[in-house]
């Protein structure tokens, strides 16, 4: 149920966990709003004399809705601290393929019937969740992030930072300004955009499952303790659920050297620590000879 009580109990969950995880680590916050992105479109349709905001608006406010809920969350959490959520803009190419082939799904979930009728009466994509269809948008790759000078003076600062994990996405016009898009980007891959930016040591991509499995769903399913990019690009992972995750986790090990891991939000703690959960480190290379290791900060 998408209702702000139910948003609100989600959120103090994921507060209680991430706190525990600051008295150790310096952590940056991330989440995704597609969700409310869609609910959100729904909502306005109850205004049909008003135009239909675009996604990028339609994201700027379901990132400040959840940005909203996670500050005053960890606030209560982390009295001494400052805490600070920032409305994050992320550049994407204006020809990226992506918005031809829409991927990303939003949005509640509607039977057949009603995702039959979407598709005439609106001209949407939908595709199977589950049982059912949910609505899918223009995923395009994230480049650049905005707002990302800001976030290191605040991270630098010792603030406890929030931001959004798709993004609000945007794209360059010819002149150098810059633009709103029809989009959703994807949250995963804006996180690991984001910790490579910042020189993050490590990145955490949570979920409600306790690791990666291979074969998932099937009866001979078992969890993936640790791997490296090139093994976990070689197995599949459905594309609306793992498979964004674990791709953002390769990205993140095999570009930096530096660990990810994918783990339960209720296991956060242990997922950083690499005790549990699914670890993703890429293979360490031999350096030439005279040429100096270069070691992660700790």
């Amino acid at each position: 149920m998408a209702s702000a009580a139910n948003q609100r109990s989600n959120v103090e969950r994921a507060a209680s966990a991430l706190a525990e995880l600051t008295h150790d680590h310096e952590v940056v916050v991330t989440h995704g709003n597609g969700p409310q992105a869609g609910l959100l479109a729904l909502q306005a349709e109850a205004f049909p004399d008003v135009p239909p905001y675009p996604l990028d608006v339609l994201g700027a406010e379901g990132e400040g809705m959840v940005g909203h809920m996670l500050e005053l969350a960890l606030r209560n959490r982390l009295p001494e601290r400052d805490v600070v959520s920032v409305l994050t803009e992320v550049i994407v190419a204006g020809d990226d393929p992506a918005f031809h082939k829409p991927s990303k799904p939003i949005g509640p979930v509607y039977t057949a019937e009603e995702a039959q009728r979407l598709r005439l009466d609106r001209g949407w994509t939908l595709g199977h969740d589950g049982e059912g269809y949910r609505r899918l948008v223009p995923s395009p790759e994230p480049n650049a992030i905005a707002e990302i000078r800001s976030l290191r003076v605040l991270v630098d600062s010792g603030a406890q930072v929030i931001c959004g994990g798709g993004g609000i996405p945007i794209a360059l016009n010819g002149d150098g300004t810059l633009h709103g898009v029809e989009a959703v980007i994807d949250e995963d891959l804006t996180a690991a955009l984001l910790a490579r930016r910042l020189d993050a040591d490590a990145l955490v991509l949570l979920t409600d499952v306790d690791a990666v499995y291979r074969d998932w769903g099937d009866p001979n399913q078992r969890p993936i303790g640790s791997a490296n990019p090139a093994a976990l690009r070689g197995m599949h992972f459905a594309s609306g659920s793992m498979g964004p995750k674990v791709e953002a986790a390769c990205r993140f090990a095999a570009t930096t050297g530096r660990r990810a891991a994918i783990g339960s939000l209720t296991n956060v703690v242990r997922v950083a620590r690499g005790e549990a959960g699914t670890q993703v480190v890429a293979p360490v290379a031999e350096p030439a000879i005279g040429a100096a290791r270069r070691h992660p900060r700790r």
